[in-house]
């Protein structure tokens, strides 16, 4: 796996992500050549036919992402992948279609743009189905032993054969042994399969090293072998995008990489907020008199609603949202999660929560500092007490701004039980340790995503 924006990804995701765009640039120049002919020389450097195919590249690609085409867990069955691929020439040909008429000399013409996109097509189909049997060769996959049982090195193995573009086969683990393991065994069947398979990857997971631990074994693999010993922490972390709490210490926290930010950083991720904050809230100005009509026409009581959250450095700050409920949705019970289908949440406010248009006033938040675009979600101050005191490290994640949306928030449905809070906390944790700009980007791609396809809808 690479690591690209402090977030980890299978090469071959990247592989397949670059081979796709090199196919989109030449099927399109082809286009504009077939046509054109002599002329292309002309169209291609003095009519800015190199950037119309770059933007064109961008969009298909953004398609393919929104269509989750780059999405392991939609892979298969193959006639639903195929379908979904064939949505995006479909989707550029209407698109293009419309601009030609609006923008005639948006394109090259021609007809070259849309003769490009039938050569994509059928480029397409032939290179997923040439990387869907390159991907499955034996040489180009790294064969792993697990070392460890229990219940941590059972969902490392299930991890790694659930996410087959890893590339990693697990070609044997201890807890293949029978109950009863010694040193001298774990160390007999590590030794019989690294000799056997050829591994390539040994992965730590063991959970009670003192007597088990077959540690001359792994120096001899490690020095004289080209074999590599690693931690499950990472693996586990790289596999599910989560830091987990069951196994998590101070000591990992103080040693580990991530954790810390610069004062550069901060400063660039300022200015980015909001300068983005403030584009977006002129963008959907024109929206609010709309969304405060329907508000007031659809139940009585303020069109916006403010509350306590607790922010970075457990700072108190008031958080602005338009109200999605009724105005005495806690005059009984007092402060309470929201719950699918609650019945406190008015009509208009449910398609405000589901459409995300709910959170415009948060862009305030956002311009005050109070807030960042990413980040963990932020909390009101009586549930993070009572949070804190039943989960460990609650209290790391307000050593950031909170966000409008964030690593937990498109990774995991929205929490209103205290399991669900510890869930989403180690999505939180994750995102502090590898904070960056380009993590941020790609949470706000993904969270675009999620709004235009109506997930995760809250």
């Amino acid at each position: 796996m690479i690591r690209l924006f402090n977030v980890y990804y299978p090469i071959r995701a990247l592989v397949l992500v670059m081979g796709e765009a090199l196919l989109i640039v030449t099927s399109l120049l082809l286009g504009i050549i077939l046509r054109f002919r002599e002329d292309s020389y002309i169209v291609l450097n003095f009519e800015y036919g190199y950037y119309k195919i770059l933007v064109l590249t961008v969009f298909a690609l953004l398609l393919c992402h929104v269509f989750d085409l780059y999405d392991p867990s939609h892979f298969d069955p193959k006639d639903e992948l195929y379908f979904r691929l064939l949505l995006v020439p479909g989707v550029l040909a209407f698109g293009l279609a419309i601009l030609e008429v609006i923008f005639p000399s948006a394109m090259p013409g021609n007809l070259s743009s849309f003769l490009g996109l039938v050569i994509l097509t059928v480029a397409l189909f032939g290179w997923r189905s040439a990387y869907a049997w390159l991907a499955s060769q034996p040489f180009l996959r790294e064969r792993v032993y697990v070392l460890g049982t229990g219940e941590r090195a059972y969902r490392l193995v299930q991890g790694l054969q659930a996410h087959p573009e890893i590339g990693a086969d697990v070609v044997g683990w201890t807890g293949d042994l029978p109950a009863v393991l010694t040193r001298e065994t774990v160390a007999s069947h590590l030794n019989e399969i690294a000799r056997n398979k050829a591994v390539h990857r040994v992965i730590v997971a063991m959970q009670d090293r003192r007597n088990a631990m077959p540690m001359q074994e792994l120096l001899q693999l490690r020095l004289h072998g080209s074999v590599h010993i690693e931690e499950a922490t990472s693996w586990l972390e790289k596999i599910s995008g989560k830091i987990e709490l069951e196994h998590l210490y101070p000591s990992w926290i103080i040693f580990a990489e991530g954790f810390r930010v610069s004062d550069t950083f901060k400063l660039v991720r300022r200015l980015l907020n909001f300068t983005v904050g403030l584009f977006v809230l002129i963008l959907t100005a024109p929206l609010i008199p709309f969304i405060a009509l329907a508000i007031r026409l659809d139940s009585p009581g303020s069109v916006f609603y403010r509350q306590q959250r607790v922010g970075r450095g457990e700072k108190i700050f008031h958080c602005y949202k338009f109200r999605t409920m009724r105005q005495d949705a806690e005059a009984d019970s007092g402060p309470t999660w929201a719950h699918d289908d609650d019945p406190r949440i008015t009509r208009v406010g449910r398609f405000l929560r589901v459409s995300r248009l709910d959170e415009i006033p948060q862009l305030w938040c956002v311009l005050k500092g109070d807030m960042a675009f990413a980040g963990p979600r932020p909390e009101r101050p009586e549930f993070v007490e009572w949070l804190a005191k039943e989960i460990p490290y609650y209290n790391l994640r307000h050593l950031v701004r909170p966000g409008i949306t964030g690593w937990a928030q498109i990774r995991y449905r929205y929490a209103n039980t205290v399991e669900d809070a510890k869930e989403k906390l180690q999505y939180d944790l994750f995102y502090i340790k590898n904070a960056s700009i380009g993590l941020d980007v790609l949470i706000m791609f993904q969270t675009i995503k999620i709004v235009l396809l109506g997930r995760g809808a809250r």
